[in-house]
């Protein structure tokens, strides 16, 4: 299977200039730094994706915020000084958000209103544009998590019309594309060939979801004061998991899924590596971490384990995430097993 050259070991920037607590100047200048940078590059990391929320870049009028880009084009000149690549990934786009806070967002209607893809694609010709001189930098991810299975056709095409909008500008950027429910690993064989040499399959994982989310105040019908170790094993995690939606749950009730430990990820990850060498495109692991609640033993644990995989079938990935929003790396949760975190990394 064909390795992602330059996007092997990342770490997200999420909470920045996505998903922020509080839309101010004072944030977006203050929350990442060059010195972030600096510290990202030191530990070894070759990438950062960058989460950007289409309300940082346009208002809701589409008029584009120059100081938006701004915040985009400052963290390319810092990845450049030291020479790491970036990911920009539109977390959010009028019309869309993955966010299970947002109760009452249609997640469907986007996929089928035409409008609404227009105004997606303009603003991916004005960030395409802005980065076109970086092919070898820059590379793009159109959309963050798609939730609903039944949208799988439909995003099938938006692709087909992103990547033909942002080759006409950008004929060399790698384009980083994902599947449905959630990004979840078994829906990378839902994609479309895209018969196109810089274009990644990318998954998150989070998987068994109800130990690396355990506790987490956003996931439908999780108690905040539920714990739970690593490893259990496969059956165990299954019932635990009845509490949550199908799409929530994630490939835990996989066929495949046999066994808990290294093998588990190989299980679970076996359809995608499977689609990524018949199409012979990379694949990558845009996001994948476990909540700060958890035990930090069982981190150590679960990060040797899904690394395991990741090594042995030259997987691209990036760690959620650098700061904050609950998985930061940097946070006082991580500091007595940060240097461990970081050598399984």
């Amino acid at each position: 299977m064909r390795k992602f050259d330059g996007f092997i070991k990342g770490v997200n920037l999420g909470g920045w200039i996505s998903q922020f607590d509080k839309y101010s100047t004072e944030h977006f200048e203050n929350f990442i730094t060059e010195a972030d940078i600096k510290d990202i590059a030191e530990l070894g990391f070759d990438h950062v994706r960058v989460p950007v929320d289409y309300n940082v870049l346009e208002d809701e009028d589409a008029n584009i915020i120059e100081s938006g880009f701004g915040y985009l084009k400052n963290c390319l000149s810092w990845c450049e000084k030291y020479d790491i690549n970036m990911i920009i990934d539109l977390h959010e786009c009028f019309g869309y958000s993955f966010d299970p806070l947002k109760k009452d967002m249609d997640r469907r209607i986007f996929f089928y209103d035409e409008k609404l893809q227009a105004r997606f694609l303009n603003l991916w010709t004005e960030i395409a544009k802005r980065f076109k001189d970086y092919p070898d930098r820059v590379a793009f991810e159109p959309l963050n998590e798609v939730v609903l299975y039944e949208v799988a056709d439909a995003w099938n095409a938006v692709i087909r019309k992103y990547i033909s909008t942002v080759r006409a500008i950008c004929p060399d950027h790698y384009i980083i594309i994902g599947g449905v429910r959630y990004n979840n690993v078994l829906s990378v064989p839902m994609l479309e060939n895209p018969n196109d040499d810089k274009v990644a399959f990318n998954f998150h994982c989070y998987e068994p979801l109800i130990f690396t989310h355990q506790g987490a105040y956003w996931v439908e019908n999780m108690d905040p004061d539920f714990r739970v170790g690593y490893p259990k094993t496969v059956e165990e995690y299954r019932e635990l998991s009845k509490k949550m939606t199908a799409d929530l749950s994630g490939a835990i009730f996989s066929p495949e899924a046999t066994s808990m430990g290294p093998e588990f990820f190989e299980q679970i990850f076996a359809p995608a590596i499977e689609t990524a060498k018949e199409y012979n495109v990379p694949l990558y692991c845009g996001e994948y971490g476990v909540i700060d609640l958890a035990d930090n033993h069982d981190k150590i644990r679960w990060l040797k384990d899904i690394h395991s995989a990741f090594d042995k079938y030259g997987i691209g990935h990036a760690l959620w995430n650098y700061r904050e929003k609950d998985f930061g790396l940097v946070d006082e949760r991580f500091a007595s097993v940060k240097d461990e975190f970081i050598a399984c990394l």
